[in-house]
């Protein structure tokens, strides 16, 4: 089970239930957007976030390009 938390701010009875799912085996991966890529639509940071839950249950994809592939020019102004 994979388990994307999005409410923030987290409270303690949050914590405790995450920590609770992963005791139990879950696995945490909080939708937090990355900006390396400099997205341009809302929809490229949900891409990216449903990628990287795909990225880690293995399934094979396109929605984001990964750091490392194609054009590596991240900072240009």
């Amino acid at each position: 089970m994979v388990f994307v938390e999005r409410e923030t701010p987290l409270h303690k009875g949050h914590l405790r239930l995450m920590t609770q799912a992963a005791d139990m085996g879950a696995h945490i991966l909080p939708p937090i957007p990355s900006f390396y890529r400099r997205p341009k639509t809302i929809d490229d940071i949900i891409h990216q976030t449903i990628g990287k839950v795909f990225d880690y249950l293995g399934i094979s994809h396109q929605l984001f390009q990964r750091w490392g592939e194609g054009d590596n020019k991240f900072y240009e102004a």
